[in-house]
């Protein structure tokens, strides 16, 4: 009787707790992350910022966990691929909206989920019901419409094509292996790993950056930056605790369709933005995905690969 009711029982979902607490912090900081560039802070210098707010974190998860950072081979390979993976596709970023249309680049870029889910499907037999499936096809289809952001691109020629390709085929496979890492190495060595792999790629940020423009270095400037910046380095370890408990191929969609419509819903409250009829379109489908994803039920375990 009692293996029955523990048989019937509702599987807990950490999974879900984490991806909700990425899609508010992520939405909050898609909010607020045009002020630093507003207040004179060059994007190149976010960077800088960001890989530096991801220390705070690191060094609490690692605490948590009593200091036991992985030193394996595989620990140090998965991390830092992951770290540099997420970081290199922010730098590749900063160069592609100088040489194309920013309305076509993010479109392009938010379709990263396909990689992951691709990748799961085929390399770790991840599967879902007819909801989750659903929930997945509409966030694919919202996903462009959310992103399309008319600003100025000079769109010589069609490197900035090829370069938003492989921001999105890294960023999709950097979300692939944050799961696939989870099998085998803890989460807090993943996100110190991952923190490593960002703080690397600074140099080449400050190298990229135009010292003789105007910089704001004042209260509205770094530190500006470092209070929009740490909502994107929390987000990014509940994110990797996200796919530690949940499937790669539900937690990819829901983050990138869930943060645009907080981000949305803070822009209509706070300063009274509303979307064209196109993106309008795009958030009732990802609010429709998302609900689906949240709600799909849980599956057993896929039996592991022979």
């Amino acid at each position: 009787m009692s293996a029955t009711l523990a048989a019937s029982a509702p599987r807990r979902r950490p999974w879900l707790a984490y991806a909700l607490v990425t899609v508010v912090l992520w939405g909050v900081w898609g909010a607020l992350s045009p002020l630093s560039a507003a207040h004179g802070f060059p994007d190149t210098l976010v960077y800088v910022v960001w890989a530096l707010t991801m220390l705070p974190p690191a060094l609490y998860i690692l605490w948590r966990g009593g200091w036991q950072l992985e030193r394996s081979p595989r620990a140090v390979v998965y991390g830092l691929t992951i770290g540099l993976l997420g970081a290199g596709g922010q730098m590749l970023l900063f160069h592609t909206l100088t040489i194309g249309p920013a309305y076509f680049v993010f479109p392009i870029i938010s379709l990263s989920p396909v990689v992951t889910i691709a990748l799961s499907f085929v390399l770790l037999r991840e599967r879902t019901g007819w909801q989750g499936t659903l929930g997945i096809v509409l966030a694919l289809v919202a996903l462009p419409m959310l992103d399309l952001s008319f600003g100025r691109g000079a769109g010589g020629g069609l490197g900035w094509f090829v370069q938003s390709l492989l921001i999105m085929l890294a960023w999709g496979v950097q979300a692939f292996f944050m799961k696939l890492a989870n099998d085998s190495v803890r989460a807090d060595s993943i996100f110190a790993y991952m923190t490593l792999g960002a703080l690397l790629l600074a140099p080449v940020a400050l190298w990229m950056t135009d010292f003789d423009q105007p910089i704001n270095t004042g209260p509205t400037g770094p530190w500006l930056a470092a209070g929009i910046q740490v909502l994107n380095a929390i987000g990014a370890l509940t994110l990797v605790f996200a796919f530690r408990y949940g499937k790669a191929m539900v937690v990819a969609p829901l983050s990138n369709a869930g943060a645009p419509l907080v981000t949305a819903a803070l822009a209509l409250l706070f300063a009274g933005v509303v979307p064209g009829p196109l993106k309008a379109a795009g958030l009732v489908l990802a609010l429709i995905a998302s609900l689906l994803l949240v709600l799909e039920p849980e599956r057993p375990a896929d039996a592991p690969l022979s």
